[in-house]
């Protein structure tokens, strides 16, 4: 018995005489010789013990027989063709399902803008968000693509997003209720809210337009591993804490927040989209790039 993988390459052959009009024709379009396409054809004729094509020297014609097999042949081609349209549009346009984890804050505040207009776009795509402040393991949870932010482990496969620009912020009734903050210095005698991913004593390195540089050592008064909860603490009024311009813009421009020593900076911190692999689905890049253009803009 002919196995499967034969008989269906000696009807896409069948498919292609008939289509081209002659061995000759077949053969240049398979890249193979006319002596291997009239071999097909004949294997074909024999193991099925029927004749598929009349000859003459000018022309091929098909036999009652041959017109019934070449129908079957080219809806055989034409489902192969059609299966491989959609392998090449699970390759290049996003469909199925998203998966991303990110920061709670980052991913309230900024991937529902980044993302929306890609799921719009795409009605094949569907998103699932796992947002914990803490890492996931990205094997273990099924994680298409992880946000983060900060150093990167060299060992990680990450791309560079955009960077973030941070601040020390404050209630208005907590800066009301104690001596100015003008200095760096004056941070010390601070109450600091801070994340549970900080060191334990966090220290912050501040640098001013005019080239002067402070580190400062802050002992903390509320630790938190969320950086809502933090967040929370510092509008409650219970003291300083670290937050993300990108997503407290509207408790800046409400006054519910305040910057403390706009005039000094911190350094930025790298946002990055981590990956599982190198090589990665029509979904998670289209993703990456909705990602990296609305940072860009923001």
């Amino acid at each position: 018995m002919t196995p499967v993988y034969e008989e269906l390459r000696r009807m896409a052959v069948f498919a292609t005489v008939v289509d081209e009009g002659s061995m000759n024709g077949a053969a240049r379009r398979l890249g193979i010789t006319p002596s291997a396409v009239s071999q097909h054809i004949r294997r074909l004729e024999t193991d099925s013990g029927v004749t598929l094509l009349h000859r003459t020297t000018r022309k091929l014609t098909l036999t009652t027989a041959g017109e019934t097999y070449y129908r079957g042949c080219r809806q055989m081609l034409d489902a192969a063709s059609e299966v491989r349209q959609r392998l090449d549009e699970l390759r290049d346009a996003p469909v199925g399902e998203l998966r991303i984890a990110a920061p709670v804050g980052f991913g309230s505040m900024v991937l529902p803008g980044a993302l929306a207009p890609l799921l719009t776009a795409n009605p094949g795509l569907t998103l699932d968000l796992v947002l914990h402040d803490e890492h996931v393991d990205l094997v273990q949870q099924r994680i298409d693509l992880a946000i983060r932010i900060g150093r990167m482990d060299e060992r990680l496969i990450a791309r560079h997003l955009a960077d973030t620009e941070m601040s020390v912020v404050a209630a208005p009734a907590y800066l009301l209720a104690r001596p100015p903050i003008l200095h760096p210095v004056d941070l010390t005698g601070q109450q600091w809210l801070a994340l549970t991913q900080e060191q334990d004593t966090p220290s912050l390195s501040l640098s001013h337009a005019d080239g002067r540089q402070q580190t400062v050592t802050l002992p903390r008064r509320v630790s938190s591993n969320s950086i809502i909860a933090t967040r929370r603490f510092t509008l409650a009024g219970l003291g300083l804490s670290l937050q993300p311009l990108q997503e407290i813009g509207t408790e800046l421009s409400s006054g519910q927040l305040q910057r403390v020593l706009p005039d000094w900076r911190l350094p930025p911190l790298g946002v990055f989209a981590v990956t599982r692999t190198r090589e990665l689905p029509a979904r998670v890049r289209h993703a990456i790039e909705a990602l990296q253009r609305y940072l860009a803009s923001h």
